[in-house]
């Protein structure tokens, strides 16, 4: 079901807004809609769990490594 919702906004907002739904071959109400989407998506909790969010950063990134890493998988699958 959709409703209808009314804003007040500055003209000049509204107009920019208008241009930048039209930019992106969206409605304006696609736009804001897109908009809520993206503040209710924030605040939902992190679903990665504990014993894994505590291993992110844990390893340390060294020069060399990712292209050491693309020869070993060039040499295995070419």
């Amino acid at each position: 079901m959709q409703t209808k919702l009314t804003l007040r906004l500055d003209d000049n907002l509204i107009e920019q807004a208008k241009r930048y739904a039209k930019q992106n071959d969206k409605s304006l109400s696609q736009v804001v809609a897109d908009y809520f989407q993206l503040l209710i998506q924030k605040e939902k909790p992190n679903k990665i769990p504990p014993i894994t969010r505590s291993l992110i950063g844990l390893l340390e990134s060294q020069q060399g490594d990712e292209e050491e890493y693309k020869k070993h998988l060039e040499q295995k699958y070419l």
